[in-house]
């Protein structure tokens, strides 16, 4: 249900169009499916942050998007999570070699949720290793298989320790994606970290209302001026034509 006043709904569209990851990782992506989506990336309202592809494509992104500035994302470890440090490795690599500059790695959820400590953060720690200091780095802790706080904190902790730039709530591939309630938890640790991560919110963001739930939490805990690009991502498939939409598009 629609609960913005239009005009309110308008300027979250503007804050939220820089902010996305466009994204595309269906079963049966092609070539000219991955083309289209690094074109729809500019609009004439603005561009978004990145797109977010498989590592097969991200050849494809990088020679469509050259030169544009937008960040080209590939994921790892995707979507299973499993606790296996050599695939992850190898999935960034393939993504840094094909010219990728962001990878969002799964954290091994499974592993924690079985009551191992420490396999994450060596995992995240492994792909960090392996990058660039100034390529980012999100960490995927599906918080919605992790379902209890102390769980997600403890990934969060991990993944930070690692050496996440970015804490994501989701691979959008399982049952219970992102939520109000973890991102509320996900913010709050960031605001105790001085800011020194992002957040990245993904699964099941469709409308502008759904983002803007997440972008005054944002504002709530870390203030409105925080929110950039920088900081807050929003991986979404169909969010960007409501938000185009929105903005006479």
């Amino acid at each position: 249900m629609d609960t913005m006043l239009p005009e309110t709904r308008t300027t979250t569209a503007r804050r939220i169009l820089p902010l996305i990851d466009l994204t595309l990782l269906g079963d049966d992506d092609t070539t000219a499916d991955v083309e289209a989506l690094c074109d729809a990336a500019t609009t004439p309202y603005g561009s978004v942050a990145a797109v977010c592809v498989w590592p097969s494509f991200i050849h494809v992104a990088a020679k469509r998007l050259e030169g544009s500035g937008l960040g080209i994302a590939g994921v790892a470890n995707f979507p299973e999570g499993l606790d296996d440090a050599s695939r992850a490795r190898r999935d960034a690599a393939v993504i840094l070699e094909a010219g990728g500059d962001e990878i969002d790695v799964v954290f091994p959820w499974r592993s924690l949720q079985d009551g191992a400590r420490g396999n994450g953060e060596a995992l995240v720690r492994s792909v960090r290793d392996i990058i660039p200091d100034d390529l980012i780095l999100k960490v995927i802790l599906e918080t919605g298989e992790l379902e209890t706080p102390e769980l997600i904190a403890q990934a969060a902790r991990e993944s930070i320790d690692g050496g996440a730039d970015f804490l994501k709530t989701s691979t959008g591939k399982t049952a219970r994606s992102a939520t109000p309630s973890a991102a509320r938890q996900l913010f709050e640790i960031v605001a105790a970290e001085s800011a020194r991560v992002g957040v990245k919110i993904s699964g099941g963001v469709r409308t502008v209302d759904q983002a803007g739930v997440y972008l005054d939490l944002a504002d709530e805990i870390l203030g409105e001026s925080w929110a950039t690009s920088e900081t807050l991502r929003i991986g979404a498939s169909s969010l960007l034509a409501a938000v185009t939409t929105e903005l006479g598009g």
